[in-house]
């Protein structure tokens, strides 16, 4: 249960007791669902729904919204049903997952910008609920904070993808702290040498900025004792 733990411990700050229980119950159930499942590193599956939800749980979204980013690829990777989640957590996390499932399905191949917003259009006219769209960007923001374990070829495709699809509905929603890491996962993966001197840039203008504050902070602090 250590996994789920990482979990809680940002959850409980301001889910309710019964509420926690509640999701253990949908952990348990994803754990159960993608049992003798890894991921591309090895790791098992797992990781990857607790992280999403993770994700979701520091954003303080809802109970529903966590169970269904635990169960997120159940409907598509597993034998579970849309039924059996509607049975057993209710049909508002039953229609979220079936949602994120809809979605994974949609396939961006044209990388011109007009296609590109067309279709973040059409995943904005396709969902419902937008906690759909919230799942599916915590889980491509994970995906991107693992994306090394991947061939070079498929870092770079999901990369793009991205840029060009994911990181401006972040940004159209604004959710600008995953807009940005979205940005810079996907520019690192890209581009790795430029990401690494254009870092290295950042920290230095960081550190002139820091030492220009502090030299005009004492020339402030010389005409006051005038």
């Amino acid at each position: 249960m250590y996994l789920f733990d990482s979990l809680k411990d940002v959850a409980k700050e301001y889910l309710s007791e019964p509420q926690l229980e509640a999701l253990r119950r949908s952990y348990l159930v994803a754990k159960d669902a993608h049992e003798g499942q890894t991921r591309s590193s090895g790791e098992p599956y797992i990781i990857h729904p607790v992280a999403v939800a993770r994700i979701l749980a520091e954003m303080r979204l809802d109970l529903e919204t966590l169970q269904a980013a635990l169960l997120h690829d159940v409907i598509e990777d597993t034998e579970v049903t849309k039924e059996e989640l509607e049975g057993e957590f209710g049909t508002a996390v039953a229609e979220l997952v079936d949602g994120v499932s809809k979605l994974d399905k949609l396939k961006f191949r044209d990388r011109k910008e007009a296609q590109a917003e067309n279709f973040r259009k059409m995943v904005l006219a396709m969902v419902q609920d937008i906690r759909v769209i919230l799942i599916k960007l915590s889980d491509r923001t994970h995906n991107m904070r693992t994306l090394g374990a991947l061939r070079p070829d498929k870092r770079r495709r999901i990369a793009r993808e991205t840029l060009e699809i994911y990181s401006p509905l972040a940004h159209r929603l604004g959710i600008h702290n995953i807009k940005t890491e979205l940005e810079e996962l996907g520019f690192e993966a890209l581009y790795p040498n430029r990401y690494r001197v254009l870092k290295e840039v950042v920290k230095t203008a960081r550190g002139n900025r820091k030492e220009m504050i502090q030299r005009i902070h004492l020339r402030l602090k010389a005409d006051l004792k005038k």
